[in-house]
């Protein structure tokens, strides 16, 4: 937008620095040098933040709280590289970052050392263990579900012992077999001595010495020979 004075005219204009700079203040437009400027800023913001999300930083506190049924929780962290905070800083934690073997968790209050980066969503652990990189004590809480499925006594699918699933199973994968009987000449569907205690009833369930229980029956009573498939 030109703007004309009543003291100057178009030419005299073009000549005169200090009445060019009025007009392009006057239109609301910065000039190249300003907008330059802000292009910088810009960048290096941006490249500062581009930095922070690289970077890994050590830091050690205390487990703030941890939900064991869903397996995450927050550090508090009270030293960052080995400077302390005025206040302690909330660390997201996840299970799978935890160094431990078994059931990974923590417990509140306990000791720990971890890594951790920034993110869009705050602060996020990378690998956490106890004091001088030992594994972490863990909680002794298990969720319900956890409870009642090694109460009901399951094995591992790939061994066959109990206490463990076979995702937590320590050895490679071995040869299929019958996981009722272990035997490697057929499956659990077509186990002889599975379907054998299965005719055989309740008694039958104590193993194969019961058979010779189920041979007595009462005077005067005929021999029970429902199957109970």
């Amino acid at each position: 937008m030109l703007l004309l004075l009543p003291s100057y005219t178009p030419t005299s204009l073009r000549h005169n620095k200090s009445v060019l700079i009025a007009l392009h203040a006057v239109g609301g437009r910065a000039k190249p040098e300003e907008e330059e400027e802000e292009a910088e800023e810009e960048e290096d913001a941006s490249g500062s933040q581009d930095q922070d999300a690289l970077r890994v930083w050590h830091g050690s506190g205390a487990c703030k709280w941890f939900n064991v049924r869903m397996g995450f929780g927050f550090l508090s962290m009270t030293t960052r590289d080995g400077t302390p905070l005025d206040e302690p800083v909330d660390v997201f934690v996840h299970q799978s970052k935890l160094h431990m073997e078994g059931f990974r968790s923590l417990k509140e209050g306990e000791a720990v050392e971890f890594t951790f980066q920034k993110s869009s969503k705050g602060l996020e652990s990378l690998r956490v263990s106890g004091p001088s990189g030992a594994p972490c004590a863990g909680s002794d809480r298990r969720p319900k579900g956890a409870q009642k499925r090694r109460s009901r006594g399951d094995r591992c699918y790939n061994c066959g012992e109990p206490d463990h699933h076979a995702k937590e199973c320590q050895l490679p994968p071995q040869p299929k077999k019958c996981h009722f009987c272990q035997s490697f000449a057929h499956m659990v569907a077509s186990c002889p001595l599975k379907a054998q205690q299965a005719r055989a009833g309740p008694q039958g369930a104590g193993g194969p010495q019961s058979g010779a229980l189920d041979q007595e029956e009462p005077l005067g009573q005929e021999p029970d020979t429902q199957d109970y498939d």
